[in-house]
């Protein structure tokens, strides 16, 4: 008798690398419980995005995403790099999901203040409880509690700040 493989069920997800012209990434901050802060982690440090909803595509759910969380409005017409993909499998990562599959785009602006569509009260039911404009300094020298997704931001994130814009995307691990 042979077994049917289990088809892993993972979560879609689109997030963008927003850098401004002093080269300052804009993180958000996800608390537990949401599904990418591990257990006895306060917190995460992200790229702002998240899930591709049924028949949306990755780059209409970036736009809808970012206006959302952080107000910043891309140009439907805008040139968006695809600059890594990210796949993290593991049985019961997020509630229904045995996984994620990150597509995260580059995003250059004019740093600007963080205010999404979404009120402090829907930002808070998504789990997000800050955003931040981050030096890459600040990043790798880093020794607090929180942990950042990818893991090691700061190395991929080098590379985007030097001017180098990855084709086909850098695949990332955890």
């Amino acid at each position: 008798m042979s077994e049917t493989p289990v088809t892993a069920r993972l979560r879609r997800a689109v997030r963008a690398i927003i850098l401004a012209d002093d080269d300052r990434v804009l993180l958000c901050r996800f608390s537990f419980p949401h599904p990418a802060v591990p257990t006895g982690a306060p917190g995460v440090w992200a790229a702002p995005g998240g899930g591709i909803e049924p028949g949306e595509l990755p780059l209409a759910a970036l736009r809808r995403e970012l206006h959302e969380e952080t107000g910043l409005v891309v140009d439907v017409d805008a040139h968006v790099p695809h600059v890594w993909h990210q796949e993290v499998a593991v049985p019961d990562h997020a509630d229904g999901y045995d996984g994620v599959v990150n597509d995260y785009f580059l995003i250059r602006t004019t740093r600007f203040d963080p205010r999404g569509a979404l009120s402090d009260d829907d930002l808070a039911a998504e789990h997000i409880s800050g955003m931040r404009w981050w030096r890459h300094d600040d990043i790798a020298e880093y020794g607090g509690a929180d942990l950042f997704s990818p893991r090691d931001l700061a190395t991929p994130l080098a590379a985007l700040i030097a001017g180098d814009v990855p084709d086909p995307p850098v695949m990332l691990g955890l």
